[in-house]
């Protein structure tokens, strides 16, 4: 893996479920509110509300259980609004064709999703024919999109009924070398006091200079004691090869396009208050394989060979696509995913 920008900072605003036609309205005063927050022009957080409402305009009129993420992405001083729509519905057999302007199976002028791209810095999605649509779009100020993002990104989703997640993703670059740092932490429990444990712990990785894996988790044990505590799991990509460490129960996966799968091994515990000990395991990472790191709320069965061609999409299309089909609604969830190398497509 050459070396690569630092990732973005994030932070959820909510997911809005899109189950009738009034979704569009708070998705586009949720996203301008986010916007305003981080400097927007007027003229650009015009454009996210145009983005926002397609989106959630989109799911309404075509989708099943269709919902949209809307988030914050910050990298030094420059934020920007990242939202990914999701939904379990007919899919497509040809994105790319949908997307034009002009295309529409609905009636309507089909200007959606042609809107969205021509507007956004970065937009793609991933459908499938009778498995539903994901997509994702990030609209930064005007020449303002950090250069050199890196292959990684996650995303999470609060058990039903509680508005904030206890699951969190975080993910630094390694300054020696270019590697990536990335950390899935899983607040025991659900609702604020969870989402409390699991921020302290982002927190604590974030502000530290740390890149062992194994060090980065001993680091985090005593740094979270006042809290109550959380399953962590932290990888290290670059190079050919994962070093991994991991205590309690947030899954560390070695994923392929064939469906072939390789296992991290996580030690028992809870960061913060139980620890018999933290090892590191170090695997390699052909340039084909995709690190996936999930907390307990994501089933483990799940498989890439179901999805053709996803693993060399964008590491947020992975997430979201093994989020909405894995993704149990009676927990917090949050699936992280680095690219092994190359670029996606």
């Amino acid at each position: 893996m050459s070396a690569v920008g630092a990732p973005p900072t994030v932070e959820e605003l909510g997911w809005l479920a899109v189950d009738d036609a009034g979704a569009a309205a708070i998705a586009k005063r949720v996203a301008v509110d986010g916007a305003r927050r981080l400097g927007f022009s007027e003229q650009r957080a015009g454009e996210v509300a145009i983005v926002a409402a397609e989106l959630a305009s989109n799911l309404h009129r075509h989708a099943d259980a269709g919902a949209l993420s809307v988030r914050l992405l910050r990298r030094g001083e420059v934020g920007g609004i990242e939202l990914v729509a999701v939904d379990s519905g007919p899919g497509m057999v040809d994105l790319p064709f949908s997307s034009l302007d002009g295309h529409s199976t609905a009636g309507t002028l089909g200007i959606g999703l042609g809107a969205v791209q021509r507007l956004s810095d970065r937009a793609g999605g991933y459908s499938e024919p009778g498995r539903g649509t994901v997509f994702a779009a990030q609209l930064w100020p005007h020449d303002r999109m950090p250069a050199g993002l890196p292959p990684v990104a996650g995303l999470s989703r609060p058990i039903t009924g509680e508005k904030v997640c206890g699951d969190r993703f975080a993910a630094r670059a390694v300054v020696e070398d270019g590697s990536l740092l990335v950390l899935v932490a899983d607040g025991l429990g659900h609702g604020p006091l969870a989402a409390a444990a699991s921020a302290a712990v982002v927190d604590a990785f974030l502000a530290s200079s740390l890149s062992a894996p194994g060090a980065l988790i001993e680091h985090l044990h005593r740094s979270v004691s006042h809290t109550r505590g959380a399953a962590v799991s932290v990888a290290r990509v670059g190079g050919g090869s994962v070093v991994f460490a991991g205590l309690g129960n947030v899954a560390g996966t070695i994923a392929f396009p064939d469906g072939e799968r390789r296992g991290m091994v996580s030690m028992p515990g809870i960061v913060g208050h139980q620890s018999r000990g933290v090892r590191e395991f170090v695997y390699d990472l052909p340039a084909e394989g995709v690190v996936v790191l999930h907390s307990d709320g994501v089933s483990d069965r799940w498989s890439l060979r179901e999805h053709p061609g996803l693993a060399r999409r964008d590491p947020l299309l992975v997430a979201a696509t093994l989020l909405r089909d894995a993704g149990v609604r009676r927990d917090d969830a949050c699936v992280a995913v680095a690219r092994g190398g190359g670029e996606p497509g």
